[in-house]
């Protein structure tokens, strides 16, 4: 593969982490979850989307399948916070490094408490950013919750 590495694969590798990358063409920008699970040909289920949520200063870090919506009040919850919003757009590069649509979970400006929906627990494999728009990579949900210590919660409607 010619693309240059991104630093979500770079950590991965350094951590002896396995995943495949899967290229999708995003020159339609078309670059929701859906349409990305649709592009790589993979169940919605199995492809989740990142989402950054705060309280204050602090960032939360949630994953959840794409066609579903986040239960702030549950994402609250997991994250020991009495409520939580989004993290406004403009806001994300700045914080995290990543852009939206190419925010992974693996490699932010900091290790943020990430949480993983249930869902993907029993899963041999998922998909997530890996790190630029038209990468996603596959890896096993319990490597991916093992580099970014993320817990395994219901935080989907």
């Amino acid at each position: 593969m010619a693309e240059t590495k991104t630093n979500a694969m770079r950590m991965l590798d350094k951590s002896n982490i396995p995943y495949n990358i899967m290229i999708y063409d995003n020159e339609d920008g078309k670059i929701h979850g859906v349409a990305v699970a649709e592009k790589i040909g993979k169940p919605p289920e199995i492809v989740f989307k990142t989402l950054v949520a705060h309280q204050g200063a602090n960032l939360f870090v949630f994953l959840i399948p794409v066609a579903e919506e986040l239960d702030l009040k549950l994402a609250a919850k997991a994250a020991g916070a009495k409520k939580i919003e989004m993290l406004p757009v403009k806001e994300l590069q700045q914080r995290t490094g990543y852009i939206r649509g190419g925010c992974s979970p693996v490699g932010m400006k900091k290790l943020y408490p990430t949480f993983i929906d249930t869902s993907a627990k029993d899963l041999p494999t998922m998909l997530v950013s890996a790190g630029r728009i038209g990468l996603q990579m596959e890896i096993e949900p319990a490597r991916l919750a093992e580099q970014v210590s993320a817990r395994f919660v219901a935080i989907t409607l």
